[in-house]
């Protein structure tokens, strides 16, 4: 029977895992975006938010079980949180101007352009040419797979700030399976929040037709990501 504090707990961990991830754009952007530039699967998007929301979670509780296991104080572990989340909202800033950068460049070559053909009996003719998505060099094809990586590296430094001091600490202070219970609980609450906002709006974005603003579709994606770090670093989101 679990005690009234940790009932408590419980359903005060499901409120601030749902509400800390719809109120922190940061927590779904990045992967809606990503998503629609790079032309992922459902399947794909799945796992890499997955990954990402695991590594997110799991960085914050780890952290806690140390700080608890070895007596650390909540002001010390909440100043490390800290530190971890500039650290994150610089690397959101970096990461998504390098790629702003990158794709306009993407887009300035994939600009439509006019070919002339002269054939020998002295008629020629004219058409649009654009350097199409299978063309893009090899080098640039293994940076696209890196992209997941530096996601989930940036959601590993990011920490879910409410977590140790509002929720682990005061459950340990009941029971261990309390606090097994009440990470667990935010754990999944976040995950599936990320997860379903996510896969219903890049499902929905899918639809959308860009028309020429095809080809920006990465700049746009890095301005957004860019965005996000800003407001993460300097709005405190």
């Amino acid at each position: 029977m679990l005690s009234t504090e940790i009932q408590i707990l419980l359903v005060t961990a499901a409120s601030i895992g749902f509400f800390h991830t719809l109120l922190g754009p940061d927590h779904y952007l990045p992967f809606i975006v990503m998503a629609r530039a790079r032309k992922w699967s459902m399947v794909k998007t799945t796992w890499v938010t997955i990954a990402c929301g695991v590594g997110h979670v799991g960085s914050s509780i780890i952290l806690g079980l140390i700080g608890i296991a070895f007596g650390i104080g909540i002001n010390r572990l909440t100043g490390v949180e800290s530190v971890r989340g500039s650290i994150a909202g610089w690397l959101f800033i970096a990461f998504g101007l390098v790629y702003f950068i990158w794709g306009l460049r993407r887009a300035y070559r994939n600009k439509p352009h006019k070919h002339i053909h002269v054939h020998d009996n002295g008629t020629y003719h004219t058409h649009e040419h654009i350097h199409q998505e299978n063309h893009v060099h090899v080098h640039e094809n293994h940076k696209k797979n890196l992209t997941p990586w530096v996601l989930f590296v940036i959601f590993i430094l990011g920490p879910c700030e409410p977590l140790i001091p509002l929720l682990m600490y005061p459950a340990a202070q009941s029971s261990t399976s309390g606090l097994v219970l009440v990470s667990l609980v935010f754990g999944l609450v976040t995950i599936g929040t990320m997860l379903t906002i996510v896969l219903v709006s890049a499902f929905g974005i899918s639809f959308m037709p860009l028309g020429k603003l095809e080809r920006f579709t990465h700049a746009i994606a890095g301005a957004i990501i860019l965005l996000s770090g800003i407001g993460i670093q300097f709005l405190g989101l």
